[in-house]
């Protein structure tokens, strides 16, 4: 299959690719830059110069593509209105992708994240069945419908809800964040006594729940990226700390906003998320290592490695 992934450069997306062309699958990466066409290149891939901010440059590929595998997002949390713009690009990336794809039965998978199920199923672990409203215009819920909308006008499209914490060696997001504010404070912070759950799921097995849901994911399915139902986030503060050397604290709410930033919000939160219908719709099977061991081995510490 001749398979275009949009944010084929990135953390995950290299992951991705590596996986599809282990597979046997022929990959298109969206390049920015001639630096990341290079960089696809070299993995083995080819490049098709465009970005999220170009429509036409997304129909293309699409177009020319067997299916699409859309990742890329951008990630500005400095304020709310950068926060809705980035929902929106991601919206108008996901309907120029569809117009191209309509009608022709190919597999599109679009990324959207487990963290808003903790207000859609609070108190229980969020399930694959639990859909957003329709109508919203929330970020990543608006794109999630528009995606499973595609399922009726003929495309296999389907929608994978990745983990908070995608960890592995390269991280650069929540975890490395939480590990810098760790190293400047002195402490690794939870917020009250640290029982609320983050789910997680090393990169590698990402990659390959994106590859088997594109070979085999029912048309208008939400699947799961994750491996673990939920770590405690306390455990997860703990091991920060022992790899810095630095004591875990319990902080309150209020404090969490001057500790964490825009993350504060997230932090508390209790996300517990299974995965179970996923793993039997494509038979999916992770087997990489937990997020603590991942912790547990070192390489989160070797410096500041936060993109935030």
């Amino acid at each position: 299959m001749r398979v275009f992934v949009t944010g084929a450069t990135g953390f995950i997306g290299t992951a991705v690719v590596q996986d599809l062309l282990e597979a046997g699958h022929t990959v298109v990466g969206l390049a920015r830059s001639e630096a990341a066409a290079a960089t696809l290149r070299a993995a083995g891939a080819e490049a098709h110069r465009g970005s999220l901010d170009d429509p036409g440059s997304l129909y293309d590929g699409a177009a020319a593509a067997d299916g699409v595998i859309h990742l890329a997002y951008r990630h500005d949390f400095s304020d709310h209105a950068a926060f809705v713009e980035a929902g929106e690009l991601d919206l108008r990336a996901v309907e120029a992708i569809g117009k191209a794809l309509d009608g022709t039965g190919d597999p599109f998978l679009a990324t959207s994240g487990t963290l808003p199920l903790a207000a859609m199923a609070p108190g229980r672990v969020g399930t694959e069945d639990v859909r957003a409203e329709p109508g919203t215009d929330r970020p990543r819920l608006a794109t999630e419908n528009a995606v499973v909308a595609l399922a009726g006008r003929g495309v296999r499209a389907s929608v994978v809800r990745l983990a908070p914490s995608v960890h592995g060696e390269g991280d650069r997001a929540f975890v490395p964040l939480l590990i810098d504010t760790a190293r400047a404070t002195g402490a690794a912070a939870y917020v009250g006594d640290g029982a609320n759950r983050w789910p997680a799921v090393h990169r590698r097995d990402a990659a390959r729940l994106f590859r088997l849901a594109l070979e085999a994911a029912p048309a208008g399915s939400v699947l799961h990226g994750t491996a673990e139902e939920g770590v405690p986030f306390r455990d997860i503060a703990e091991a920060i700390g022992a790899g810095l050397g630095v004591p875990a604290v319990g902080i309150t709410p209020e404090e969490a906003g001057g500790r964490f930033g825009f993350l504060s919000g997230m932090v508390p939160v209790d996300n517990p998320t299974s995965s179970a219908l996923t793993r039997e719709l494509v038979g999916w099977n992770p087997e990489r290592p937990s997020l603590l061991e991942d912790l547990g081995a070192g390489h989160y510490f070797s410096g500041r490695t936060s993109i935030f």
